[in-house]
C-alpha cells in the first residue's frame, strides 16, 4: 500500500490505482497527482506523445467556449466533471470579465471537490459540489447550485472531456434533463473523444480500459445527439482546434487532437 499520502488527499483516496482527472492534472502540469497516475501518464505518453499538448488544447477550447457565453450574456455557469483545479479555470475566465458571474464546479473525483473548496476559500460566487453528472436532478437541487445558480435565468452548462467516461445511453437521458432545466439562451458546452480506429487511439483506449475509467469513442453524430432540441453554434461539431481558434493557442493539426466539441444554445 502507497504511503504517499499528502496532508490535502482526502482519506477514501486510493492512492494505489490511477484516476483519470488526477492524470489529466499531471498532463497539464499540476501537482495534485501521485506515484500511480504519473506511472500511468508516462505509459499514456510513450503510446501517444501528444497527449499533454492535447489536453492544454481542450483548456483552450474551455476558455474559448466560456468567452463566447460571457460575450453572449452568460453570467453563470454549471461546470459538471470540471477535474482539478489548474491555470484557467472557468471562474478565474468569468470574474476576470464580469466579477459578479456566478460558477458551480461539479466532480466525483474527491481531490477535486478538495482542492476546489480551498481555492475557492471566501469566493462568494462560486461553488463546489461533489456529485455524479448521471445523477442531474440530485446535483441541480444540491445547495451551492440552489444558492448560486437561477435556472430561471440563462445559464451556461460545461461538459468538458467528461461524457467519454460514461458509455451507453443513459448520458443521453442525463443531459437531456440538464437542458430541460435551462432558461431559453442557456447555452450547453461538450468536449469528448472521437471515435477513431487509430493504432494510437486504441492502445490507448485499452490503457485507460485496464488501469483507469474506460473511455468511450463518439461520432460527430452520436456527438451532435447530446444537443437534441438545442440550436448548434457555428460551426457545429468540429474537431477541437476548429472551434473559435484564437491566435494564442497551441497549434495542432485538426483531426490529431483526437477530439469532437460543439457548443449549442437553447431556443
Amino acid at each position: 500500500m502507497s504511503t504517499e499520502r499528502p496532508g490535502w488527499a482526502p482519506d477514501d483516496v486510493d492512492l494505489d490505482r490511477p484516476n483519470a482527472a488526477r492524470v489529466y492534472d499531471y498532463l497539464l502540469g499540476g501537482s495534485a497527482n501521485f506515484a500511480k497516475d504519473r506511472e500511468f501518464a508516462g505509459r499514456l505518453l510513450e503510446i501517444a506523445p501528444d497527449a499533454a499538448k492535447l489536453a492544454r488544447g481542450n483548456r483552450a477550447f474551455l476558455r474559448r467556449a466560456v468567452n463566447y457565453c460571457l460575450r453572449h450574456g452568460i453570467r453563470q455557469f454549471l461546470d459538471i466533471g470540471s477535474g482539478i483545479p489548474t491555470v484557467g479555470n472557468v471562474h478565474e475566465i468569468t470574474q476576470r470579465t464580469e466579477p459578479s458571474a456566478r460558477v458551480v464546479y461539479v466532480d466525483v473525483e474527491p481531490v477535486a471537490v478538495a482542492h476546489t473548496e480551498l481555492m475557492l476559500a471566501g469566493n462568494e460566487n462560486a461553488g463546489v459540489v461533489r456529485g455524479e453528472l448521471l445523477e442531474a436532478d440530485e446535483l441541480l437541487g444540491s445547495e451551492p447550485v440552489r444558492r448560486l445558480l437561477n435556472l430561471d435565468e440563462p445559464v451556461a452548462v460545461l461538459m468538458v472531456s467528461v461524457l467519454h467516461f460514461l458509455g451507453g445511453n443513459e448520458p443521453y437521458g442525463a443531459v437531456a434533463r440538464y437542458v430541460d432545466a435551462m432558461a431559453s439562451g442557456s447555452y450547453l458546452v461538450i468536449s469528448h473523444i472521437a471515435a477513431e480506429d487509430s493504432e494510437e487511439q486504441s492502445q490507448a483506449r485499452n490503457l485507460y480500459q485496464k488501469d483507469a475509467v474506460p473511455i468511450v469513442g463518439r461520432t460527430r453524430a452520436e456527438l451532435a445527439g447530446f444537443f437534441a432540441g438545442m440550436e448548434l453554434v457555428e460551426p457545429g461539431v468540429v474537431w477541437t482546434p476548429e472551434w473559435h481558434p484564437e491566435a494564442s493557442d497551441v497549434v495542432v493539426e485538426p483531426q490529431l487532437s483526437r477530439g469532437l466539441v460543439a457548443v449549442g444554445r437553447k431556443p
